[in-house]
């Protein structure tokens, strides 16, 4: 899903102080731990393991936590979602990392960035390792939602190098494979360094990129950025940032839990997955060059390609023709683990909702049974949701579908199996309805929903073992 909306916000801090306290009187604000100490999330086949034991995800997607973050009146909704997720027992949030060209854009050119708009995710990271919630950050967006593949397409035909006008060239032309490149590099510490050393979208080399993190380093304290000057190619590079408020770069903090690479990437001009597939094992291989701490998904939808032996699993014919293959990608080495998305309202307009409970047993049952039986890796089930404007739409059916997922990923985690966990599209607090859609809820407004949700972290983070959970989890599941 690709969110939309600009927030003006009009609630403050103390409102959410508010409603917290309301929505969470069993237990109080003090309760939650601070300053919590996270170790990096790691894989062992088909699953995650964190300090030695096997790891299950019951999480969420607040896609709107960097853009919301931007100005302090408006902060105190991030941090509210976030203790509200650890109140639930929820342990990682899917939210995006970009946001290119347009209205306060992090990326506002191909090599130039609002230090601004990154000290708002440096304040989204920092609030995250608070609350001992990890996040699951998305670097780019395969539709045109806060700017996408679409406006890096626009740059280079803008700059008049584009080989295509064709929002698919972001896969295949060079000059914006580098474009992306030196956005991913882009996640570093906002300080001067030497002129030259990173030419405008082109990527460093591994030395150049040693020399660049040993200079940062050296003038950090020396020649700090103002946070109203915009930050260009020669100030950063994404996964090195250093956060302006820990002191950690990205890529040695444990409080991402992983990178994804591109919001549900599809290739429809080559409906045989090659352009695809060769632009996703670059990628990977590029940013597990530059870091190795933490684990790395696509981003796919869950299509299986024209040449998959499952092909009646997929909604439609149109499923095989986007250039994606769920196996054949996810298979590439530098893939830690795989991403399923989860949305039957789309893909279906004339089944009725009993009818697609069953299509959704069997989609999520597929995938399980492919990282079980042949990739060998886990499998999550990243964007889950059901839309309130079917025709047929009862407030309870979203329970029901909730249930009938997060069951099958216990019965997956309970025998051991790749199902590893899944992320609901999308949850909000009060206050922030221009970033709802038809599948955004509140959840502590609905009952079944809210106690549903607690159930599944307790049921997991017993398979893991209560001793091992720490801070609230422990003590919601006690």
């Amino acid at each position: 899903m690709g969110g939309n909306g600009v927030l003006y916000p009009i609630l403050g801090f103390a409102s959410c102080v508010a409603f917290i306290y309301m929505s969470f009187g069993d237990l109080k604000l003090s309760s939650l731990p601070k300053g919590l100490s996270l170790s990096f999330v790691e894989r062992n086949g088909s699953h995650f393991i964190l300090d030695g034991k096997p790891l299950y995800v019951n999480g969420w997607n607040s896609y709107w936590l960097m853009a919301h973050s931007m100005d302090e009146n408006s902060r105190g909704r991030v941090s509210a979602m976030l203790q509200a997720g650890a109140k639930m027992g929820l342990t990682v949030c899917r939210t995006w990392a970009f946001n290119d060209g347009g209205y306060e854009a992090l990326q506002i050119s191909p090599g130039q960035f609002d230090e601004r708009v990154f000290q708002a995710l440096d304040y989204v990271i920092a609030e995250a390792s608070l609350h001992g919630i990890r996040l699951l950050l998305s670097l780019v967006n395969n539709l045109q939602a806060y700017g996408g593949k679409t406006q890096y397409v626009k740059w280079a035909w803008q700059e008049g190098i584009g080989l295509s006008s064709s929002n698919d060239s972001f896969f295949f032309d060079p000059s914006i494979r580098k474009y992306f490149k030196n956005y991913v590099l882009s996640l570093c510490a906002m300080n001067g360094y030497p002129k030259g050393l990173v030419h405008r979208a082109r990527s460093p080399t591994k030395r150049q990129h040693e020399h660049l993190i040993r200079h940062i380093d050296d003038t950090s304290k020396t020649n700090p950025k103002r946070a109203d000057q915009p930050s260009t190619s020669r100030d950063m590079t994404v996964l090195t940032r250093k956060n302006t408020i820990t002191g950690i770069e990205y890529r040695n903090d444990p409080t991402i839990f992983a990178w994804e690479l591109i919001n549900e990437p599809r290739c429809m001009s080559d409906p045989s997955g090659d352009t695809l597939q060769e632009w996703l094992e670059e990628m990977t291989g590029f940013i597990k060059s530059i870091d190795k701490n933490h684990l790395l998904t696509i981003g796919l939808e869950g299509f299986y390609g024209p040449k998959s032996p499952k092909l009646a699993v997929n909604p439609g014919e149109w499923a095989s023709t986007l250039g994606s293959d769920f196996v054949r990608n996810s298979n590439i080495t530098n893939v830690d683990f795989t991403s399923v998305h989860i949305y039957p309202d789309h893909w279906f307009h004339d089944l009725g909702f009993e009818e697609k409970q069953r299509y959704v047993s069997k989609w999520v049952r597929s995938h399980i049974e492919d990282c079980d039986k042949e990739l060998k890796k886990p499998v999550m089930f990243t964007e889950y949701g059901l839309s309130n404007q079917n025709k047929d739409f009862q407030a309870s059916q979203r329970e029901q579908f909730y249930r009938t997922i997060l069951d099958i990923i216990y019965k997956s985690a309970k025998k051991k199996g790749s199902g590893v966990g899944a992320l609901v599209w999308q949850f909000l607090v009060e206050g922030i309805e221009e970033y709802n859609d038809d599948f955004g809820l509140v959840p502590w407004e609905i009952p079944s929903i809210h106690k549903l949700t607690i159930q599944q972290s307790c049921r997991l983070a017993r398979i893991q073992g209560l001793n091992q959970q720490t801070g609230n989890l422990k003590q919601l599941c006690s």
